[in-house]
């Protein structure tokens, strides 16, 4: 099934992300991980792809198996910085082999120590969408945006621009990076359809559930935290289940102030963890039934 039709229903969308394992000895685990994420039946799944395609084969993997044993559409990322057009067409092959009709289209984060080629064959994500829409006009095509703004564009003006080319070249819908304040979200909505991008803005969801994501997550994503993140942290941040509880329900407030004001897609980010998504699920049990 098509990512875009569960995106497009009348019913509340709630999906996850996963991610694969680095490593061929970390496959077992990490399968297992994703499958009990899995096992509370999201509306769709995503599945991240290794940086410079290193873990490619266990996105193709995980989100097939994901696919055949809980029949639930999955959405396989595809990155395409340094990658050649064979090597994008060979990992498009084998995701069109395994049954996958959904491709999360990323440019992807540039391999450290790389210096950005005139001689690559890809440099930027709308290059990628008309690849693959090329290869296959089927074939699902999603996107990532960022609020606050791409780390790497001069304005934000410049990156809603680049956005539109994603969007023109074939892009169906969007999922936002991590934010942590809600008005964030509201303003970046107004500026993108002003700039006439009408495709649905899936809000994208990270539950901060201890100290350690805290610094990585912000560094990942260059979002802005509210005062009352910041306290919830200085609070809670010392007691392991203390901080695992205070994020969990910050996220679930996000998540129903966002539907409450009209928003019919989240995605959550679940960093492969069961009891963090089913928990924060469980909270949302009558408002995704609506």
């Amino acid at each position: 099934m098509k990512v875009i039709d569960k995106i497009r229903s009348e019913k509340i969308s709630f999906s996850f992300e996963v991610f694969p394992p680095k490593t061929e000895d970390k496959f077992e685990a990490i399968q297992v991980a994703t499958e009990q994420v899995a096992a509370l039946s999201p509306d769709f799944m995503s599945v991240t792809y290794g940086a410079g395609g290193g873990t490619s084969k266990f996105t193709v993997k995980i989100a097939s198996d994901i696919q055949k044993k809980f029949n639930i559409p999955v959405l396989a990322h595809l990155s395409c910085i340094s990658s050649t057009k064979e090597g994008v067409r060979h990992q498009l092959e084998a995701i069109r082999e395994a049954g996958i009709e959904n491709v999360l289209a990323l440019r992807g984060d540039i391999p450290q120590g790389a210096v950005n080629s005139g001689d690559w064959d890809y440099h930027y994500a709308s290059e990628l969408v008309r690849e693959i829409k090329e290869f296959d006009p089927g074939i699902c095509i999603g996107g990532a945006c960022y609020p606050e703004c791409h780390p790497e564009s001069k304005s934000q003006r410049e990156d809603i621009l680049n956005m539109k080319k994603k969007v023109d070249a074939g892009c169906e819908f969007l999922t936002t990076q991590m934010f942590f304040d809600n008005n964030v979200y509201w303003n970046y909505l107004y500026k993108v359809r002003d700039a006439g991008i009408n495709v649905p803005i899936v809000a994208g969801i990270m539950p901060i559930t201890s100290v350690k994501q805290v610094e990585r997550s912000l560094k990942l994503s260059g979002a802005q935290v509210p005062l009352k993140f910041k306290y919830m942290v200085d609070r809670f941040g010392h007691d392991a289940e203390a901080m695992r509880q205070a994020g969990i329900i910050y996220a679930t407030e996000q998540i129903v102030d966002l539907i409450a004001n009209g928003v019919s897609a989240v995605h959550l980010y679940t960093m492969n963890n069961a009891y963090v998504a089913e928990s924060i699920k469980n909270n949302l049990k009558g408002i995704l039934e609506i």
